[in-house]
């Protein structure tokens, strides 16, 4: 349900806007609110509250940082022109403290897992998917796990790249009229590599001209505005290996492999 309101005046919205909490989202395993913001237009917007102190501590992730991390995603779309992370702002307040805030996208009910992630009969993965790993049934049938090789999921790998996504499952992808979605990225920008994706069919292919220019763009902005944006938000470390990252895509042209020394999906799939 994205708005017609532009991002910039959006964001100043979910910085500093009333929040109407309407209830929790008993499906997400941290303490995630659905809340409303009322525009002076006269215009209700529906938006997802993620407070820090309902973080659940993770082993290999630092406490406190998720709800930052979720506003560094959208600064590093933002720069990149990814145009798929919804308007994210870092609140210092809220009705249960400081947080992200976002846009709500997708239908306000929950809707049907989308048929960007797929598992079929090896004979059976249509055309246009690209496959991402082989498993077997409860008969023990061989299974494809595919993906669409839409432009759209092409960017949103790549981003997840840039951000070294530890969690980009197929839930976190939400198609709203046409229109492709990433959202969750509180597990991203760790300074190691960490990078768990279900969008691995993409891996080893060149990176096109569009992409590189988004690459360019990125490494330009950290030098300047996004950088000093960043700082305060992640930490120094997160931030050079984040500028590590983005040179090193620069320099080899292409989607990265698969690693072989750690798991490289995230659980579940969907």
């Amino acid at each position: 349900m994205p708005t017609a309101i532009d991002a910039e005046r959006l964001q100043r919205l979910l910085l500093d806007g009333p929040l109407e909490v309407e209830g929790r989202l008993v499906e997400a395993s941290n303490f995630v609110l659905r809340v409303w913001i009322d525009d002076d237009g006269g215009e209700r917007i529906p938006a997802v509250y993620k407070p820090i102190r309902g973080e659940q501590p993770l082993w290999d992730f630092p406490e406190g940082t998720l709800a930052s991390r979720e506003y560094a995603a959208y600064l590093i779309s933002s720069a990149g022109g990814w145009d798929c992370v919804p308007v994210t702002a870092l609140r210092p307040d809220g009705p249960l403290g400081a947080g992200s805030v976002q846009q709500w996208v997708g239908p306000l009910d929950p809707v049907a897992e989308n048929d960007l992630l797929r598992i079929d009969p090896v004979a059976a993965v249509p055309t246009g998917y690209l496959p991402v790993l082989g498993v077997h049934d409860e008969d023990d049938q061989p299974l494809v796990v595919s993906h669409a090789a839409l432009d759209a999921l092409r960017g949103v790998a790549l981003l997840d790249v840039v951000l070294n996504n530890a969690d980009r499952k197929a839930s976190a992808l939400i198609l709203d009229a046409g229109h492709l979605y990433a959202v969750d990225h509180g597990l991203t920008l760790h300074a190691e590599e960490k990078l768990r994706t279900v969008l691995w069919g993409f891996a080893g292919q060149d990176l096109s001209p569009v992409e590189i220019g988004r690459i360019d763009a990125v490494r330009e902005e950290l030098a300047g505005p996004l950088g000093e944006k960043l700082r305060g938000v992640i930490q120094e470390d997160e931030l050079e290996a984040l500028s590590d990252r983005v040179d090193l895509l620069r320099a080899t042209g292409q989607f990265p492999a698969p690693p072989d020394d750690r798991h490289p999906l995230p659980w579940p799939l969907w």
